[in-house]
């Protein structure tokens, strides 16, 4: 079978490398001020930042959010010290595609990442689009055995597959297919967008399939529109361009998906840059909290060099926490008091 979907993965890799404005730095949580208070009323040590996703504990609401996965070894080093890392310190991880596992057998190592955490939740990814270009839930459910997967992302890209050249178009008759593989796979099924937003009529698609869990994924970080341009091979054709801010930004996702609280757990990804807007999207209903980019580069490095960051990212949780005289996340949760004002 073709090595074209392998090839892609480092494509990625090196138009994210070579062109730092993929990344749209939307800034979306900045429009949100926090009602900061003077005496918390609590003690710093004793703050209580661990959350339960799928039945295991985490450390604090972070989810290694979807990268890559193939068999170069520079991917193969990027998935493996992001699972180091991610067991290490306690908190969750999401592979990127694994649709590549399925033409490029050697593709798979980079999957096998369940020897390297052996407690975290893993979850594994394959495109929703698949569904219609003959993925079935064999396919599916191999893919989480492969990794050892707690769960598994459909990821929805209509943008990017329309930009990319060789993309996958037909999104026809999903839902149905989506509930299918919701009801047959071993472990739950939790539909993500890249990087454009989950929609109130994207989410009642989803919750009628019997899905659980969503991953907002809106815009303002990483654009996989931009990031096809790239990769284009017709020259003048802007079209990635055109529509690299196109989509939902990620704190109005969260709140446009409030109404479905007691239906479904939201997963807020895209944009998201620090401890505070963490903070922020737990505020505004999420349950859990998605950052790839700034773990990507670190990951070429070593598992050192991520957890360092990681571990960066949850001192800043826990001092916006601790200003804001919260003692768990539960307290955060849907805490809409704490919010002062938006711009």
């Amino acid at each position: 079978m073709s090595d074209q979907t392998n090839d892609r993965k480092i494509e990625h890799i090196r138009a994210i490398e070579n062109d730092p404005l993929t990344d749209r730095d939307g800034r979306y949580f900045d429009q949100i001020r926090l009602s900061h208070r003077a005496l918390p009323d609590l003690a710093l040590d004793e703050i209580d930042t661990s959350v339960e996703f799928l039945g295991k504990k985490l450390s604090f609401p972070l989810l290694i959010s979807s990268m890559t996965g193939g068999d170069h070894t520079l991917i193969k080093t990027i998935n493996r010290n992001l699972a180091e890392a991610a067991e290490r310190t306690g908190v969750a991880l999401a592979v990127g595609s694994q649709r590549v596992m399925f033409t490029q057998s050697s593709a798979r190592e980079s999957f096998e990442l369940r020897q390297y955490a052996p407690s975290t939740v893993l979850l594994g990814n394959i495109g929703a689009v698949q569904l219609n270009y003959g993925f079935s839930l064999q396919q599916c459910q191999e893919a989480v055995d492969l990794l050892g997967a707690d769960g598994l992302y459909l990821h929805l890209n209509p943008l990017q597959e329309a930009v990319q050249p060789e993309g996958d178009t037909d999104f026809s008759g999903l839902q149905a297919k989506i509930k299918a593989i919701s009801a047959g796979l071993s472990v739950p099924v939790l539909l993500k967008e890249v990087g454009a937003g989950l929609s109130p009529l994207d989410i009642e698609s989803g919750i009628l399939a019997g899905i659980k869990w969503f991953d907002l994924a809106g815009c303002g970080g990483t654009s996989w529109s931009r990031i096809e341009h790239h990769r284009g091979v017709n020259s003048g054709d802007d079209l990635g361009l055109c529509f690299q801010d196109w989509g939902i930004p990620t704190p109005e996702a969260l709140k446009l998906a409030q109404p479905y609280q007691n239906s479904a757990g939201f997963i807020a990804s895209g944009g998201l840059r620090d401890g505070i807007d963490m903070v922020k999207s737990v505020i505004l209903g999420a349950s859990l909290c998605g950052m790839a980019a700034p773990f990507l580069k670190p990951a070429m490095d070593s598992a050192d060099s991520v957890v360092q960051v990681i571990e960066q990212r949850r001192r800043e949780f826990t001092t916006a926490m601790f200003l804001l005289g919260m003692p768990d996340v539960n307290s955060l949760f849907m805490n809409r008091a704490l919010i002062l004002g938006e711009r």
